[in-house]
């Protein structure tokens, strides 16, 4: 990490893009979120859980490619599956080549789910996202998603592979001092 001497602050309109874009997210996140709880009594990571399995090769992935695609932690996506099961609409199967690997598999039912929902919370992505900009400010967006993407992908990489070293090491969150090539990653 590199240590400047003096901060690059925010000029004033920086500053308001960044506020207003940070509200925009959080204000469409939650949108979104009631609009999947309301209308499919679903929280939204369930709702890309079952995005990412429909979409998978005979409708299933490995717990850990699942976890990678939906950009979460192994415990937490872990979480979100045992509810998923518990509902009926994912079921868990061993890897048959790994003993340590399980398999998440979109059920029947959970399929079902997914085509109920997906409706309602398309349209609302739209109403919400795309209906207010021009053709030109949704490709401006997408550029613009994709340059902040691109910025960010490697360093959430990196980040990644250190909360993974840190759950298989069973070292607590924020304790790098038992794992020291944690602090070398800089």
């Amino acid at each position: 990490m590199s240590h400047m001497s003096e901060p690059r602050w925010l000029s004033d309109e920086e500053q308001k893009i960044w506020r207003d874009f940070s509200a925009a997210t959080r204000m469409l996140q939650a949108h979104l979120e009631g609009q999947l709880q309301h209308e499919a009594g679903m929280p939204h990571t369930y709702y890309e859980v079952l995005v990412a399995l429909s979409e998978a090769p005979g409708r299933q992935l490995r717990m850990s490619e699942l976890a990678d695609a939906r950009k979460a932690s192994r415990s937490r996506l872990s979480h979100a599956v045992a509810r998923l099961e518990a509902n009926g609409w994912v079921r868990r199967e061993s890897c048959p080549t790994d003993k340590r690997g399980s398999w998440a598999v979109l059920t029947a039912e959970g399929f079902a789910a997914l085509e109920k929902a997906a409706p309602g919370h398309v349209e609302a992505v739209r109403e919400s996202l795309f209906d207010p900009l021009t053709p030109e400010q949704v490709k401006a967006l997408g550029e613009i998603s994709a340059a902040v993407l691109g910025r960010l992908t490697p360093k959430c990489a990196a980040a990644e592979a250190e909360l993974a070293l840190r759950e298989e090491s069973g070292v607590a969150s924020g304790d790098v001092r038992e794992v020291p090539e944690l602090a070398k990653a800089d």
